[in-house]
């Protein structure tokens, strides 16, 4: 191992910014590739290991910036992304068993999943042109609510099926069965998808054109190729019935308890508003990255540290005079470290400091500028080193404690050295002043020091500060952990509070959330709205569109509230699964209330119970795929989405059949037959 000069003479100590040294690349990108910046990296990496500059040998050489950032959030995206991807089609095949019960059924259903899939995007790249890190989770989607269309289609159809043993019509009566009410579904699943088209989060609008397409596409083919491949693959007759008749207890239980499941679901999500509103939304896109990969953990790691945090915010100045004053009043400021501008590089008191370095050149000039004389022997060497272990050894007598051991074992080293072999003197002679030449040479820089202006001062430098206009940049730097949130957010306020006009990281981080939220509340609110409009229009009344939509208010409001208790904040990505929800659970309750209103008595006991069942399942499992994904981000978005199904579906089984009550036309029926007995 090498001596460091540089730790003994500084007592043994260094911080970590005297140890670390920082090479700028501008890379050339390949946007040709999949990670346009791989093979620079790689060329990088390539060249430190071919100069020595490894862990083994203590030097670690670390990547981060944009480049290696992207490319990595990439590539953690794609990891695994085909083994989740074919355990995902594994799961949704064996949930089509259980529901469907018939191969041929099952292969139609998933034939037309998938040419639906590969429609959709061929659609989407021909109207966006390319998918991005969001607008490429419309698979997910796809798969998840494409398959919902489909397994309603296949599970009307066995039981048409059933009761009348003719394949063709029992596909012609499941289509007029569950027509009207897969109609209602599609068109507010692409109202709920298109709310996302005027919010300013462009990842998420194309997300919402391409999932919107989706579900136009997939509802077409639902009613054109899926009763086509059954017709085509002619699976056996239904031997038995698809209803779940054991369910009827629990269906007239809710029926005999309605006040209670209303008012302990309203006490519910009035329990959890406070956590509702303490709620946090994560708006740092590192924290949407994994923290294993090198660039994300070096970001942090440099982020930490004010001196080399690259989180930092810049203010534009009309001169360096300007902008030599804002820095002062920047700096003190207690978020502040400090304020940089081009000033800071022309040092104060030159003609002092200057003195003292000619000074110390004068005294040290022997030290870095030694008379050269011939290179000593072996023998030379040996000599020296055993006269050097003799002189420790007398001082060791006359020092007492720590110092006498220390320069006993120094003696003792010596000795050994001493009694060595060439070899091994040549090796420590290389360790002891390979750095030793290197530090001399420094300091013979150093001593050649001049006066610093502006003029002297290397042109790159006088570029990044001041424009050719005279405009100066004034560079402020965070005190404390910029990885922490709430330092950042207080950190960009109190610099805008000086400069309004201030830009950077932070304050993008602080205004992209402000931006990310009102966009969502909006697409929430345009969805609601949309969906509302389109209830009204098929349903007719009023209280029929309450009792559809009231539930899934409450189902959303709840998993907010339980989102908060598991730790899973809102962020960029999973904030999606807000709107989505909305028009994932009305599918759910359209065909609840159309069953309703049809006379349908016994909810949880019906055909119509199993399908909603199987196919939220498969919408849970191809959502649920994203939780296992590699990247942070993904992960957080199908977390949110899987939890917001449960809720759904516990609201479509529970709430909604409570706040239904009878079926209409089965109460109006009643209330017919009643009036001529009480007019008798």
């Amino acid at each position: 191992a090498r001596l460091s000069w540089q730790m003994l003479l500084s007592d043994g100590k260094a911080e970590p910014r005297e140890l670390r040294r920082f090479i700028l690349i501008q890379p050339k990108l390949d946007y040709n590739a999949l990670q346009p910046g791989g093979e620079a990296i790689d060329l990088v990496r390539r060249t430190a290991a071919e100069l020595g500059l490894t862990r083994d040998n203590g030097v670690a050489v670390r990547l981060t910036g944009p480049v290696p950032l992207a490319d990595e959030e990439f590539a953690t995206v794609a990891e695994n992304a085909g083994l989740n991807g074919a355990l995902t089609i594994a799961a949704i095949a064996l949930v089509l068993f259980f529901a469907l019960r018939s191969g041929r059924v099952i292969v139609a259903v998933l034939v037309t999943l998938f040419s639906g899939l590969i429609i959709t995007a061929g659609v989407g790249l021909a109207v966006v042109g390319e998918f991005n890190l969001i607008s490429v989770a419309f698979m997910a989607l796809f798969l998840g609510l494409g398959v919902d269309l489909g397994i309603q289609f296949a599970v009307r159809y066995r039981a048409e099926r059933h009761a009348s043993g003719d394949l063709k019509g029992a596909i012609v009566a499941a289509a007029r069965g569950v027509g009207w009410a897969l109609t209602l579904a599609a068109v507010s699943l692409l109202a709920g998808f298109f709310s996302f088209l005027p919010t300013e989060f462009r990842g998420v609008s194309e997300l919402g054109l391409i999932a919107g397409l989706g579900m136009i596409i997939a509802y077409a083919l639902t009613l054109t190729l899926l009763p086509a491949l059954i017709r085509v693959l002619r699976p056996p007759g239904e031997r038995e019935t698809v209803d779940t008749a054991s369910l009827a207890v629990v269906d007239r239980w809710i029926a005999g308890h309605r006040r209670a499941v209303i008012i302990a679901t309203v006490a519910l999500v009035v329990a959890g508003l406070p956590f509702l509103l303490k709620l946090p939304f994560d708006a740092n896109p590192m924290n949407l990255r994994s923290r294993s990969v090198e660039s994300v953990a070096t970001f942090l790691d440099l982020a930490k540290t004010p001196e080399t945090s690259p989180t930092t915010i810049d203010v534009l100045a009309p001169s360096l005079a300007e902008a030599d004053s804002l820095a002062a009043r920047l700096a003190g400021l207690p978020e502040v470290a400090r304020a940089v501008t081009l000033s800071t590089f022309l040092p104060d008191d030159q003609e002092a400091k200057l003195a003292l370095i000619h000074d110390a050149a004068l005294l040290l000039d022997s030290v870095v500028n030694p008379t050269a004389l011939p290179p000593p022997t072996d023998a030379d060497n040996i000599e020296a080193l055993r006269a050097a272990a003799g002189a420790l050894r007398s001082v060791a007598g006359t020092a007492a404690g720590a110092s006498e051991d220390t320069a006993r074992q120094l003696a003792t080293t010596l000795d050994r050295l001493a009694s060595g072999s060439p070899a091994v003197r040549t090796a420590a002679e290389t360790a002891v002043t390979t750095d030793l030449k290197r530090l001399l040479a420094q300091l013979r820089n150093a001593f050649m020091a001049e006066p610093v202006t502006r003029e002297t001062l290397p042109a790159d430098i006088v570029a990044d500060w001041v424009s050719p206009t005279g405009e100066a940049r004034v560079e402020a730097f965070p005190r404390g952990d910029a990885t922490d949130n709430d330092v950042l957010a207080g950190f960009a306020d109190a610099v805008r509070s000086v400069a309004p006009n201030a830009t950077g990281g932070p304050v993008t981080i602080i205004e992209s959330g402000r931006t990310i939220v009102r966009a969502f509340i909006m697409a929430g609110l345009l969805a609601l709205a949309a969906i509302f409009l389109i209830l009204w229009i098929a349903l007719r009344r009023v209280l029929d569109v309450a009792l559809t939509l009231g539930p899934l208010v409450l189902a959303t409001i709840m998993t907010l509230e339980a989102a908060y208790l598991v730790g899973l904040p809102l962020n960029f990505a999973n904030i999606i699964a807000l709107p989505l929800m909305l028009a994932v659970g009305v599918a759910f309750h359209i065909y609840y209330i159309l069953a309703w209103r049809a006379g349908v008595a016994d909810m949880l006991a019906s055909s119509l119970t199993r399908a909603i069942f199987f196919s939220a399942l498969t919408t849970g499992v191809a959502f649920g795929s994203l939780f296992f994904s590699s990247h942070p981000g993904t992960a957080s978005m199908g977390a949110l989405l899987a939890l917001s199904l449960v809720f759904t579906l516990l609201a479509a089984f529970i709430v909604v059949p409570a706040f239904l009550g009878p079926p209409r036309e089965a109460a109006h029926a009643e209330a017919l037959h009643a009036a001529p007995e009480k007019s008798a």
